[in-house]
């Protein structure tokens, strides 16, 4: 007899793997149809994924391109939920603010110390 291929819901697999906080914030991002499984998008959250898929959906503020290594049993530690998956597109190191310079004086900062820090912060933002 041949094995079944075991499957799981999308939105629990990504909640045991920890990629969401809870599971109607995973089911949340798959409703709003952010989510694709093997380059097809999806929009239930009731969706079968299997070993071998491929997911990709966006997180905080980078889009994650995971591998479904396994299906996960239950929620454990993070060592346990970094088992269930390979991350394609590992997430580049963030790189670190640029020091902006603080008025250096005592008592207040001057209108034309105010200027420069404003100035500096500005570029900082372009």
């Amino acid at each position: 007899m041949t094995e079944a291929v075991q499957k799981l819901r999308v939105d629990k697999w990504l909640w045991h793997a920890r990629f969401f906080k809870t599971r109607s914030l995973a089911a949340k991002v798959v409703s709003s149809g952010k989510l694709r499984v093997n380059g097809q998008p999806v929009a239930k959250p009731a969706y079968s994924v299997s070993e071998l898929d491929v997911l990709t959906f966006p997180q905080a503020k980078e889009v994650r391109v995971i591998k479904v290594l396994a299906l996960g049993e239950r929620r454990g530690p993070a060592v346990e939920a970094q088992m269930l998956y390979e991350d394609l597109q590992p997430p580049e190191p963030r790189a670190s603010a640029p020091h902006v310079p603080r008025f250096e004086g005592k008592g207040r900062p001057s209108k034309k110390d105010r200027r420069a820090m404003q100035q500096t912060r500005s570029d900082l933002l372009e």
